[in-house]
């Protein structure tokens, strides 16, 4: 009696939480309504198998429970019953597989009239990819990708002049317009997933997968990693930006084509020198920085952190919390900057200066800041702290101590990290905040000091 009891306890919470509980799917934001249908369908028919046989094993529980002078009767089978259940059974899973199989014949066949665009994930991270005004892609490869090549151009190709380069993690596209999605891996498996978009599609290293959908709803979408890709898979989250056309091709119009991110990557340093006559009552004429203005050492960064970090000063990205004080003097400063031209200037001029050693100013316990090290910032800057481009992570090594103390600080307190258009900033927030006390810290940063 008490089993009994337990399963129709069980049936009646199991019903109360599906219809009660707010668990169920995000409101759906693309074509793929059958998707929903097909998993609706699926939930109606095994949970109406479920009800009933719980309900079933309770009532025979209750109604043939053994009592004083009856005998269990033992029959050893019932033809009649059986094709009954093998009927019941082949409809249910019929109804079951029959819509998918039909919705995924709709799934990898791509509309003619779909756009193209490619996502490409590594650890951990996602950039993209567009065709430029001849509409076709340019070839690529894994051997190509360096610093000054993240997406591993073949810079051979005329196709490929005029993609649209995309390195951050936002990707914008049109309401109302079929996309086919060139999925790309670096490395390791990703998986493409928009929860709204319902569609899902691995990234299998050395081979170009796809899926397609067409966005139904304006909003901003996270883009996230559904297949365990290694330590920061929780750190690998994109987002998708759906719009109107007319605003998609305002974004499209800003984007840089691969002739002009080469050509901005260079930059001229006779024009960059000038620019950085500005920079050298704080920084020194070296870049070698000054600790007592709280200007850090520049020389021995990469020049694409260095446009980076320019251009989010320039924007308001950093620099505008009212609490980061010196970040609101550079934020003063990289006004002075009239363009992204000027930008890649000062960067590349900063870069050709020789790299200065800097002085060693935190102590710690290096073996605790090894552990915190190996299992946080390693992740994303290397495991020298070299810094990786195509995660964004700048060089540790080397680089001013007493500046790193100072942002991992900003990041903790939310002065730096917290602006909606930093790309990046957020993982650097969820990583500060492993780091518990300023000890910590401190001994996280003293092991930086010994790397190699």
């Amino acid at each position: 009696m008490i089993i009994a009891i337990v399963l129709f306890i069980l049936v009646i919470g199991s019903l109360l939480f599906h219809y009660l509980s707010p668990w169920y799917f995000t409101p759906i934001a693309s074509n793929w309504v059958a998707i929903d249908d097909t998993i609706q369908l699926t939930f109606w028919i095994t949970g109406f198998v479920f009800v009933v046989i719980n309900l079933f094993v309770a009532y025979c529980l209750i109604r043939f429970r053994a009592r004083p002078g009856r005998r269990a009767a033992y029959h050893p089978e019932n033809k009649k019953l059986e094709w009954w259940l093998i009927g019941i059974t082949t409809a249910g899973i019929a109804a079951m597989l029959a819509p998918g199989l039909s919705i995924w014949a709709s799934y990898v066949t791509v509309p003619s009239e779909a756009m193209v665009v490619e996502a490409i994930g590594q650890q951990w991270h996602w950039q993209y990819r567009l065709p430029g005004k001849d509409g076709k892609l340019g070839l690529v490869d894994a051997k190509n990708i360096n610093n000054d090549n993240p997406f591993g151009m073949n810079r051979n190709d005329p196709n490929g002049q005029d993609d649209i380069l995309v390195p951050s993690q936002e990707l914008h596209l049109p309401l109302g317009k079929p996309v086919k999605i060139l999925l790309r891996s670096i490395d390791v498996l990703h998986n493409f997933t928009v929860p709204q978009f319902r569609a899902k599609m691995d990234l299998v290293p050395g081979s170009v997968t796809y899926i397609w959908i067409t966005p139904t709803k304006v909003g901003s979408f996270d883009l996230l990693c559904n297949e365990l890709c290694g330590v920061g898979h929780f750190a690998m989250r994109g987002k998708i930006v759906v719009e109107e056309p007319m605003a998609y091709q305002a974004w499209l119009d800003k984007q840089q084509n691969n002739t002009q991110q080469m050509a901005a990557s260079v930059g001229d340093l006779i024009i960059g020198k000038q620019l950085y006559a500005t920079c050298v009552a704080c920084h020194g004429a070296n870049a070698e920085g000054n600790a007592l203005v709280n200007a850090p050492k520049l020389t021995g960064q990469g020049k694409w952190y260095l446009q980076h970090q320019l251009a989010n000063f320039k924007q308001g990205i950093r620099g505008s919390n009212e609490k980061d004080v010196n970040g609101k003097v550079m934020a003063a400063m990289a006004m002075t900057l009239s363009d992204k031209a000027a930008i890649a200037n000062v960067s590349a001029y900063i870069n050709s200066l020789p790299d200065t050693a800097s002085q060693v100013t935190v102590k710690g316990n290096t073996k605790n800041g090894k552990l915190l090290f190996d299992s946080t910032c390693s992740v994303c800057h290397g495991a020298a702290g070299q810094g990786v481009q195509l995660m964004h992570a700048p060089r540790l090594k080397g680089m001013d101590d007493w500046y790193l103390v100072t942002q991992l600080k900003n990041f903790k307190q939310g002065y730096r990290g917290a602006h909606a258009k930093d790309d990046y900033g957020p993982q650097m927030v969820q990583m500060a905040s492993i780091l518990t006390d300023e000890q910590a810290v401190q001994d996280m940063v003293a092991y930086i000091n010994l790397l190699p």
